[in-house]
């Protein structure tokens, strides 16, 4: 009798487990997909909950929202979230911050390296580019706006190509479609087949604050927790390594 209330009360805990994990939907931008593939499998052993993740650009998430899709999480630059949360797609008060990017400049793997030590060094790198590749994401609608800062918003329409929604730049670059490619830093570090420049001068960056936010008609416990881990002081060498900055502005 003994030994069958112990596995009785065996199978109840087992149940009780069972039904407390969760799968977290969540959409994302890919500036934070190395880190977060790096620091998931933490947070789903200690939680017991899983995270089905969509990776996808910018513009596509605000489709997807705007849409209707459903989600728990949502990871996509702060003013987005601000713009779900003021349109009634997510939680009032959900916003939590996650780590900022600049943007980066890449050039294909063994190619030329141009200067791009100060923003009349990066003009001239553009210039002389046959062709420049940029994203849909936040770095891509900056660098459309750098180009009429720096004066050559004419001479850059022919030779510019925004990236498919998802798509990095570096896929440009290794292809040959592109000479040189601006996105977040965090899109850049790691990729194969290009070298890394840098980051633009701090004459003319843009840096982008990730922020998550929960829709309404979500597991919002679950994804609480998620935001509670990423956002920790623990995670923040992860994405110092993965070219994020924790302490945004």
């Amino acid at each position: 009798m003994k030994a069958r209330l112990i596995a009785v009360a065996a199978c109840s805990l087992l149940m009780v487990h069972v039904v407390q994990a969760a799968e977290i939907r969540m959409l994302a931008a890919g500036a934070v997909k190395e880190a977060f593939l790096e620091l998931v499998p933490q947070f789903e052993s200690t939680s017991g909950n899983k995270v089905a993740a969509t990776w996808t650009g910018s513009a596509d998430i605000r489709k997807r929202i705007a849409a209707g899709e459903a989600f728990d999480l949502v990871i996509v630059g702060a003013p987005d979230i601000d713009a779900f949360v003021r349109g009634g797609k997510m939680m009032p008060g959900s916003r939590v911050d996650i780590a900022s990017s600049g943007i980066g400049l890449a050039v294909k793997a063994g190619s030329r390296r141009p200067d791009i030590s100060s923003g009349e060094a990066v003009k001239k790198a553009l210039l002389s580019a046959g062709a420049v590749a940029y994203s849909t994401g936040p770095s891509g609608v900056y660098v459309q706006r750098l180009f009429d800062h720096l004066g050559i918003g004419d001479q850059m329409k022919d030779k510019s190509k925004q990236t498919a929604p998802g798509v990095r730049v570096a896929q440009y670059l290794v292809n040959g479609e592109a000479e040189l490619g601006f996105q977040q830093v965090s899109e850049l570090v790691h990729e194969a087949g290009i070298d890394f420049l840098g980051p633009l001068p701090a004459e003319i960056q843009n840096v982008t604050v990730y922020s998550s936010g929960i829709p309404f008609r979500s597991n919002a416990e679950p994804a609480k927790a998620l935001q509670a881990f990423l956002s920790a002081p623990a995670a923040a060498p992860v994405f110092r390594k993965n070219g994020m900055d924790p302490n945004h502005p």
